[in-house]
């Protein structure tokens, strides 16, 4: 039986994620944050290259997000939302609506990405045993896609290449296919959805760019091929923009490059600017619809202790307003020339296969990193956050990072890894 490592300072109640805390590194102490820096208790300061997993999209600390939670913290910081509404909450929804694609009119708040494709996936069993078709309970997704670590949210995930293969057996089984890039995989793609179109509840994908399952991306006519198919066989579709919405593949939503509104949107990560969790999941009214009735039993029986909390709702208003005020798009647009220009060195390096840039998005895949952990900890003795994992290093910056602060990302990743690949070979 493995032993407990002895306690220190930080490990000692502390249980990390995705860690194997029998064998885990010391991990760092952050004091602070400003903009894209992560200061330490050591007195060093590290420049992030992912945003805090994604979410910190407006750098840390913003001063406009920060007085709009200060505020709301001093009038009320929380109250349920079951038979209670309230002014945060109301003024964000009306505004998600307005900004999603199409007539994604109906807002669902939850307080994590996992629970709001948890949500989404409920909202599509449910939605087609409202209308009075049993049996349709199966989930399609994609090989590569990631859509979180809660149990429904598992099973969705690719089963063989994801972090979840060990529970595949417990799981519920759903549908895995290809994504559908071309001629000859767009049919097998329409194949599936005719032979099991009695069994599906939805088709759920992540809109250009798949995050924790390796960062592939694909077209946006592929995404278009996705929509067609599920509206020729009347699918429901689930669009998963926790990783891609605001802002992160150049536009707003990633939807909108592909012309397309899925029946149901779930949103989350960048929705308050990394200040605090929130997440929502968004539904057309032909979704919401079906479950009005006389019958309480049809009602969506969910409801978070902390969904629409006040100051979350508070900080995502306030994102909101940063990306109308300030010129976000444009500055991922400069960061994805800047991504292509300072990692292309890294297409040489032996070892590496690829090298991918999509909106604020930078990807540079390996044959093998070997210890990832390490290689992490090498980049932060340099003076960055960079966390590399599976196959690939990548970048996902805030939208305000510094020109010279993104230079310094990228040519530390293009000067590390010829000989951090030469010795894992």
């Amino acid at each position: 039986m493995a032993k407990s490592p002895p306690p220190n300072d930080l490990l000692q109640h502390i249980w990390l994620p995705y860690t194997q805390m029998q064998t885990a590194r010391q991990p760092l102490a952050a004091v602070s944050t400003q903009g894209s820096l992560i200061r330490l208790a050591d007195g060093r300061e590290l420049i992030d290259g992912i945003a805090s997993w994604w979410t910190a999209c407006h750098g840390y600390n913003h001063p406009h997000i920060q007085a709009a939670m200060t505020a709301q913290l001093e009038k009320m910081p929380h109250v349920m939302f079951g038979g209670l509404v309230h002014e945060p909450a109301l003024k964000l929804a009306e505004r998600l609506a307005a900004k999603t694609p199409g007539d994604l009119n109906h807002v669902f708040f939850v307080d994590s990405g996992s629970v709001a494709v948890e949500v989404a996936m409920k909202m599509a069993v449910q939605y087609w045993l409202n209308k009075g078709q049993s049996g349709r309970s199966r989930m399609v997704s994609f090989r590569n896609g990631y859509h979180g670590d809660t149990m429904a949210c598992m099973s969705v995930c690719d089963p063989d290449e994801s972090m979840h293969a060990l529970f595949k057996d417990y799981l519920p089984k759903q549908l895995l296919a290809e994504l559908p890039v071309d001629a000859t995989s767009e049919q097998a793609f329409d194949a599936l959805l005719t032979r099991e179109k009695h069994n599906i509840a939805a088709v759920l994908i992540e809109p250009l760019a798949q995050g924790a399952g390796g960062m592939k991306f694909h077209a946006p006519e592929t995404l278009r091929r996705v929509a067609d198919s599920c509206r020729r066989h009347e699918i429901l579709l689930i669009a998963d923009e926790i990783f891609v919405g605001f802002g992160r593949t150049g536009t707003l939503f990633a939807c909108e490059q592909a012309g397309v509104t899925p029946d149901i949107l779930c949103l989350g990560k960048g929705l308050t600017g990394g200040a605090v969790s929130l997440a929502a999941t968004l539904a057309r009214p032909h979704v919401y619809e079906a479950f009005l009735s006389d019958d309480a039993s049809r009602a969506l029986m969910h409801g978070p202790t902390f969904m629409a909390n006040p100051l979350a709702c508070a900080a995502a208003n306030a994102s909101l307003d940063l990306f109308e005020s300030e010129p976000r798009l444009e500055q991922v647009a400069r960061i994805e020339s800047q991504l292509g220009e300072g990692l292309a060195p890294c297409k040489k390096i032996p070892g590496v296969l690829d090298v991918r840039v999509k909106g604020a998005i930078g990807v540079v895949q390996c044959a093998s990193l070997g210890d990832s952990a390490a290689l992490r900890q090498n980049f932060a003795e340099q003076g960055f956050w960079i966390r590399p994992f599976g196959d690939i290093v990548y970048l996902t910056p805030a939208f305000t990072i510094r020109e010279d602060q993104l230079a310094a990302l990228t040519s530390s990743i293009s000067s590390t890894l010829p000989g951090w690949l030469s010795r894992s070979k």
